[in-house]
């Protein structure tokens, strides 16, 4: 539990200094005079008095109980304070000090130490590194905090925001102040050596002074851990994260940041679609949505109407809309009369409804009125521009209490700047989200119609299929033993034969007569391939053939391949070549698996070709992953097209697809010693004809990761 946090009795300031320009010094006014009625006991044992209040040598010298420690001192003596909690009973503390893991290798073991004392001694951190906590519900509880130093104290509101960036945070502080935007709790938790996201969002999923909550985060440490808690909360309020460091330059700046594992962009991408979390990719979006969500509902469905006094903003919302996933809803014939009775003839009756640049403000009522009256409507975009004979504020005034009659969210574009200042204060007022630009309200309003398709949807229900397990560890067992952690093409087959795949007809020769005797008994054409565990690309060195077709070029092609592998890696163990039933027709997939270091196993689907290799259409999602999660993974490719049929084609085995992408979750699932894993292809054959795993390839771990496999085991059930 965080109520410490949040709602202290009492709090000490270690470190509380007499210069105004000290942190100690800003944390202790902060909480003055950001409204706190608790006790205060500022710690400094060079100081008699600071801001009016006795100060304490030491933190054991406070007689009555302490809830919350803020520690402003150097980071040499930070643990030394944490341990003086632990003495004095204290449970809560946040370090604002730096000089931990982002200072390199000795702030990182002074880090390691401090997370090792926390844990313990019992004392929950927040920090270090860290600008503080805010807790604005003074004006509805009379019990504000704002232990940090920040340079202002925000409004009171419905969203709460964690920051993993201090800086950041007293830049949002700043713009929300100014934007009028209130919040119910702010953390920055900095280095998060103790409490982080997925403490912050248990405390936060129940509160009832939040009903959105928003996070800036630069990596995850437990990814599982994280989908788990954030599918949950976000069924109950909208979550919505910033990602930074979504490039490789940008992973490289958080390690040096904050120490963060950045992980891949692919898989944070899949984790937050499969939790429910809604990503914003700029730190407008993440207020555009937030504000959004804080002051209204989400629509049922994608049909929007727009209503509007200019036809230029019209046609771009128009633009906006589509692009944004949403729909221009079809007005029905009965409002398309209605509205022909109260408007002008030169207006468009019709989506979008423009009332033409006269409209005053009580013709701008009536149209936004009988578009939100329509059934067909699910959302309303209200757009405005400055002319001479409109009315801002009192349009406004209009849309205001029209958007409080109905329950279908109303999201505003006032377009202009002084002209619309006030009216824009009169929407922020009135809860009714205004944007400067339509693009930026379709962005909302799609991030909205998102979040409701979310919570329609149903669990993703994880099935399992029965497999030989044992099979599978027998086969990485005899690797090891050999000192490998590739697997040949004969093992990964076993491997995967072991989850249900199938794969065509094969044998391994080690003669030219050999190669030439199995291919009769397969059957001509064949296709030959170079086996070796110690080449994982055979085609890169010319070591595949396709559709050998007799006897003689069968030997002649062993030969081949068995002198490229020698002339290109002399020191790889060739095994022999393999023959191979040729598997004629059907589309290529290809299916790959990657460990995470914050997610874990991470499942690629796309079309193989140059659709993988040259435009990297390919989707993700984070194992393990139900039938839902499957088949769009299957819609998400560019691509797809191909697979439903296309041109009088016959659409593809989809189902099959489906099946083998279950398979493979399952699999790197139970199996977390699987590095890597690669189906590439597998050969899908018309809707009803199954798929074949034409080719395959596995890495796994040098050790059998024993803890893992059997958390793996458990998130697979």
């Amino acid at each position: 539990m965080l109520e410490h946090f949040f709602t202290p009795s009492s709090v000490a300031v270690i470190g509380a200094s007499t210069n105004p320009e000290k942190v100690g010094h800003q944390v202790l006014a902060n909480l003055l005079q950001g409204g706190f009625k608790g006790r205060l006991y500022p710690v400094n044992p060079r100081a008699e008095e600071i801001l009016g209040l006795r100060v304490y040598p030491e933190l054991t010298a406070i007689e009555e109980p302490v809830d919350l420690a803020v520690i402003v001192v150097p980071a040499v003596a930070v643990l030394g304070v944490v341990e003086q909690c632990a003495e004095k009973g204290i449970d809560s503390a946040i370090i604002i000090s730096a000089g931990f893991k982002e200072a390199g290798p000795e702030g990182i073991e002074r880090e390691r130490r401090l997370a090792e004392l926390a844990r313990n001694r019992g004392v929950r951190i927040v920090g270090p590194n860290c600008l503080g906590i805010i807790s604005t519900v003074a004006e509805k509880s009379g019990s504000a905090l704002n232990a940090s130093f920040a340079p202002g104290m925000p409004h009171y509101g419905n969203i709460a925001l964690m920051s993993q960036s201090g800086a950041l945070a007293t830049a949002l502080i700043d713009w929300s102040l100014q934007q009028n935007i209130g919040f119910s709790k702010f953390v920055s938790f900095g280095n998060g050596v103790d409490v982080g996201v997925v403490d912050l969002l248990r405390a936060w999923e129940e509160d009832e002074d939040t009903s959105v909550i928003v996070a800036y985060v630069e990596g995850l440490p437990d990814g599982p851990e994280f989908m788990r808690v954030a599918k949950r909360v976000s069924r109950k309020k909208p979550v919505i994260i910033i990602k930074s460091g979504s490039t490789q330059a940008g992973a490289r700046a958080i390690s040096s940041h904050t120490g963060s594992l950045a992980g891949s962009e692919q898989a944070y991408t899949a984790a937050f679609l499969q939790s429910g979390v809604i990503r914003a990719h700029s730190v407008e979006e993440l207020f555009d949505f937030a504000v959004a969500f804080a002051y209204q509902g989400p629509p049922r469905g994608r049909q929007v109407a727009v209503v509007t006094n200019a036809g230029g903003p019209g046609i771009m919302a128009t633009d906006a809309l589509e692009r944004a996933g949403l729909r221009l809803a079809t007005i029905s014939q009965e409002t398309v009369e209605r509205l022909r009775e109260g408007l002008p003839p030169a207006s468009n009756f019709y989506n979008p409804i423009d009332a033409l640049g006269d409209a005053d403000a009580e013709r701008y009522r009536f149209a936004a009125e009988m578009a939100l009256k329509d059934e067909n409507v699910d959302a309303m975009l209200a757009l405005l521009t400055p002319q001479s004979v409109t009315e801002p504020k009192q349009t406004a005034e209009n849309l205001a209490a029209v958007a409080a009659a109905t329950d279908k969210p109303v999201l505003a574009s006032f377009m202009g700047g002084e002209a619309m200042a006030e009216a824009q204060r009169v929407l922020g007022a009135n809860r009714v989200p205004n944007y400067p630009y339509p693009e930026r309200a379709a962005a909302a309003l799609s991030a909205m119609a998102d979040y409701q398709q979310w919570l329609q949807e149903p669990e993703d229900e994880i099935r399992t299929i029965q497999v030989d397990g044992a099979v599978v560890e027998a086969v990485f067992a005899a690797a090891r033993r050999e000192g490998r952690v590739n697997l040949g093409e004969t093992e990964s087959r076993e491997v995967l034969s072991a989850y249900g795949f199938k794969f065509p007809r094969n044998e391994l020769a080690r003669t030219p007569e050999e190669a030439a005797e199995i291919a009769q008994k397969i059957g001509f054409p064949v296709v030959m391939k170079i086996v070796s565990p110690d080449i994982l690309h055979k085609s890169d060195i010319g070591g595949v053939r396709l559709g050998i077709q007799d006897a003689q070029q069968a030997q002649d092609v062993f030969e081949l391949l068995m002198l490229r592998a020698k002339r290109f890696m002399p020191d790889a163990d060739l095994q022999g070549v393999s023959v191979q039933q040729m598997v004629k027709g059907g589309r290529e997939v290809i299916i790959g698996t990657s460990r995470d270091p914050q997610f874990g196993p991470v499942v690629m689907f796309g079309l193989g070709g140059i659709y993988v290799e040259v435009l990297k259409d390919v989707s993700f999602r984070v194992a393990p992953f139900g039938e839902r999660h499957a088949r769009k993974m299957i819609e998400e490719i560019r691509s797809a097209g191909l697979l439903w049929g296309a041109r009088g084609e016959q659409p593809s085995d989809i189902d099959a697809i489906v099946d083998s992408l279950l398979a493979v979750s399952q699999l790197v699932t139970e199996h977390p010693d699987i590095v890597e894993l690669d189906i590439n292809p597998l050969k899908v054959a018309e809707a009803g004809g199954g798929a074949v795993a034409v080719d395959a390839r596995i890495t796994i771990t040098e050790t059998p990761p024993e803890d893992e496999r059997a958390r793996g085991r458990q998130d697979a059930s």
